[in-house]
């Protein structure tokens, strides 16, 4: 019966878009809510013996999020879907990846497993926070870093003297592969977080008179990119500062906060919306790296 792309409002336009990718037909499904606050969602076509994917990223707010996305697998497969692929472009509560004492929730097991109650054949999710996350699912993953492609959006443009760097000590390992790629000297940030946010020690690196590309996963508050581009201005790095980050959530007042912090351009994904910068940004694409990953792994491919 073929197959197709399927996604709520808030995915729209990065389902048509991968829906375009793939040359499939895309399903918007439809979102009601009720006086109570429940939502209701039905699709508009019959999916009868097709292979769906679902669209669905978990933004904020994320409990709404996977009701929705869970309300809409049902859907897909009251509708009778042959099979049913859920491609993630982020997932929420996943900085939540180890327990530190007694009594604490694992939030990024807890929120996978959620998702996996839904029952799909399998799951494409971009850039999951650490390593611990990929074994969450119950159901079968393709991890998708997008690394290669946001290196090479920025290669081009980077001065001569550039150094790549991590953050933190936890992305040190995403870090050095984009060092690698672009062929440039690494430096990490050590930090820790206090009571009052974060607390940075030092730089682990020569970054002297060097211009730094800050590599991270995503962007919340904005408040690590603002310590660590302190600490390597303290350290001797000269502009521009250029930050990568595959998730650009700018949270609050994260936008004002990485424009004090003498940010002049970001490279990221529209794996999320993000707001209107005051600087220059580069967005790469979703759609064409994940329909490669799609059509991979197709059931039927």
């Amino acid at each position: 019966m073929g197959k197709m792309v399927v996604c709520g409002p808030e995915m729209a336009p990065l389902g048509a878009a991968i829906a375009r990718e793939l040359d499939e037909p895309l399903c918007q499904a439809r979102l009601e809510r009720f006086p109570d606050g429940e939502l209701h969602v039905s699709l508009p076509e019959r999916l009868t013996g097709r292979d769906v994917t679902m669209v669905q990223s978990l933004l904020a707010p994320a409990g709404e999020r996977l009701m929705e996305l869970n309300l809409l697998a049902d859907a897909c497969w009251r509708a009778r879907a042959a099979s049913l692929t859920l491609f993630l472009p982020y997932l929420a509560y996943a900085r939540q990846d180890r327990c530190t004492r007694a009594g604490e929730a694992l939030g990024g097991e807890v929120m996978a497993g959620l998702v996996s109650v839904a029952g799909f054949d399998r799951i494409v999710a971009v850039d999951l926070h650490s390593d611990a996350s990929l074994g969450w699912f119950r159901a079968p993953l393709h991890h998708l870093s997008l690394g290669p492609e946001l290196a090479e959006a920025v290669r081009s443009s980077l001065p001569a003297s550039s150094v790549v760097v991590s953050p933190d000590l936890g992305g040190a390992k995403r870090a050095e592969r984009v060092a690698k790629l672009l062929g440039r000297p690494l430096a990490i940030v050590h930090k820790t977080r206090g009571e009052h946010g974060v607390i940075v020690h030092r730089v682990l690196g020569d970054v002297r008179g060097q211009a730094p590309l800050v590599v991270d996963d995503l962007i919340s508050t904005g408040g690590t990119i603002a310590a660590a581009a302190d600490a390597l201005r303290h350290a001797g790095c000269v502009p521009p500062l250029t930050v990568l980050a595959t998730h650009a959530l700018m949270v609050g007042n994260a936008v004002d906060r990485l424009r004090a912090a003498g940010v002049t351009r970001l490279v990221h994904s529209d794996s999320v919306p993000t707001p209107e910068l005051p600087f220059p940004d580069v967005v790469v694409p979703l759609a064409p790296i994940a329909a490669a990953a799609l059509r991979e792994e197709s059931p039927r491919s």
